[in-house]
């Protein structure tokens, strides 16, 4: 059972204070994404930021493990601004390349309309403007990942899903032939529809190759790996959904991490939960460990938890998105945060 201490919490600013759509509605950062490369920390909001020269990608330098907040900087290459709502980062097995996942939870049957919900791109660790998407339809002038799109229909097997978590991990053992790692796909919702749903923690995964023009090509069939039960955990206080998986390469261990947003008595709720597990428990089907606080309780955040980085082997990031709620809680002195600010915090784990 891992216990974490807080080392600080604070918020970033993300774009320029006032920001707004055409429709003069404000810009809210939504962070539901972040991966350490080694060098600078990327997050990703789930909506749009809107102008020239900005994208809902941003990076941040680290310094002594804190985002430097005068090194912020966007991505903005074409495939990057085009995905929408992005869900998950993650690097792959050596290092070498970022992933980023959409949620694939909306597609139009009768046009490409909403392609740019099902997207998985990839780009090497520090050269975004070589992104490329990854399985793209074969079809000539169509973009998104609808191939992907169709297994990750066959492996889930419902007609509505949401995707908010990604993960690559060293190859299973029972793999006969050569590859470079298994991608793992975390499943937060499922159901009939977007309005008929389950809220999920539930893997599927394909072992992958990077190919001599560094995109991903996958070698046997993307299906179920892994699912658990929030709920069945002394301490989880309400129904949650996956929100992140990561892969912890110091210490060769997976972290899931699932979050909240319920109505009840008291008005709406937002929080989440973070589990970890022994990598090599995943193909054994081992249930995870709930994390624990300093004082050896549930360790429950009190925003909601979408995004998750391990920074080395006792540092971890975890990014909040709590859509429209302004609250600030114990993050800072002030009562609400404003909207291009995203609060974050910092946590050690402890012996």
């Amino acid at each position: 059972m891992l216990r974490t201490e807080i080392i600080t919490e604070g918020t970033l600013t993300c774009f320029s204070p006032g920001l707004q759509y055409e429709d003069g509605s404000p810009v809210n950062v939504e962070v539901s994404a972040v991966v350490f490369d080694g060098h600078r920390l990327l997050l990703a909001s789930d909506k749009p930021i809107p102008g020239e020269g900005r994208s809902a990608v941003f990076a941040f330098d680290l310094v002594e493990g804190i985002p430097d907040p005068d090194s912020h900087r966007f991505l903005t290459a074409d495939a990057i601004r085009r995905a929408v709502k992005y869900e998950d980062f993650a690097l792959t097995v050596d290092g070498r390349y970022i992933l980023a996942t959409t949620g694939f939870d909306r597609i139009d049957d009768e046009s490409h309309d909403l392609n740019v919900y099902n997207h998985l791109l990839i780009w090497p660790v520090g050269e975004p403007e070589r992104v490329q998407v990854v399985d793209p339809d074969p079809r000539d002038d169509v973009e998104g990942s609808l191939e992907l799109r169709r297994k990750l229909d066959d492996a889930i097997g419902l007609p509505y899903y949401k995707i908010e978590g990604l993960a690559a991990v060293p190859a299973s053992p029972e793999l006969g032939e050569p590859c470079d790692g298994l991608l793992l796909f975390g499943v937060r919702e499922q159901g009939r529809a977007h309005d008929d749903f389950d809220y999920v923690a539930r893997v599927v995964g394909v072992h992958y190759r990077t190919t001599a023009v560094g995109n991903l090509e996958f070698v046997d069939e993307l299906r179920e790996r892994y699912r658990f039960d929030p709920s069945e955990y002394a301490g989880v206080r309400h129904i949650c959904g996956l929100s992140s998986l990561e892969y912890d390469p110091f210490n060769d261990r997976l972290y899931l991490m699932a979050s909240f947003e319920v109505e009840d008595e008291h008005g709406e709720q937002i929080g989440g939960y973070l589990w970890s597990m022994a990598l090599a428990d995943l193909s054994r089907g081992t249930p995870p460990s709930i994390v624990e606080d300093v004082h050896g309780e549930v360790l429950e955040f009190e925003h909601k938890a979408e995004g998750l980085a391990v920074l080395d082997a006792e540092r971890l990031f975890v990014a909040y998105d709590n859509d429209r709620d302004m609250s600030l809680g114990r993050i800072d002195q002030r009562d609400e945060r404003e909207a291009c600010e995203a609060p974050y915090t910092l946590l050690r784990i402890v012996p």
